[in-house]
């Protein structure tokens, strides 16, 4: 019985996650959404970006779709990121909330999700690999401490909950 009521608990919890994810989105200005999103890239992509692995996107743009919650914005830059509202970018990347943290938190595998098809890639392919591998270049113990711990801890909630919403 125990069992059965952890499996609808977490089931219920990552259903409706993302359902207030996306209306308290919603209520933020638009403006303030890109600043907190190109200072988050900025820190968390900070050593890439002084040792020029960035250099690539000059003249380009990365389009982020996080469908789940309905939040669509490009980025573009080489000595600092910034966060757009989406227009054109040269390739796109669409994935859920869940796939996205554990890919950041090394928990999981882009490959792998691609191949799944939780995480798609559209447009300009080579740049998109490029991305991608900036992206695993990226050593969670080189972040800041309380960025780490975050990415961490809501990762493990994260399978904790998809496991626990899983039928034994």
């Amino acid at each position: 019985m125990a069992q059965v009521f952890q499996q609808r608990l977490s089931g219920y919890i990552l259903d409706v996650a993302p359902h207030i994810s996306r209306r308290s989105l919603a209520i933020v200005p638009e403006r303030l959404k890109m600043s907190l999103i190109s200072q988050i890239l900025n820190l968390v992509l900070a050593e890439q970006i002084k040792s020029g692995d960035l250099l690539f996107l000059r003249d380009k743009s990365v389009g982020i779709c996080v469908d789940d919650i309905d939040l669509q914005f490009q980025v573009s830059g080489n000595d600092k990121l910034q966060a757009l509202p989406m227009s054109k970018p040269n390739v796109i990347f669409s994935a859920n909330v869940p796939e996205l943290l554990l890919v950041a938190a090394g928990k999981e595998d882009p490959d792998t999700l691609f191949f799944q098809r939780k995480l798609r890639i559209e447009g300009d392919t080579e740049l998109g690999l490029e991305v991608k591998n900036i992206l695993l270049s990226i050593e969670l113990d080189a972040l800041p401490m309380p960025v780490r711990l975050t990415v961490c801890k809501l990762a493990s909630m994260l399978q904790a909950l998809i496991q626990g919403s899983e039928t034994k």
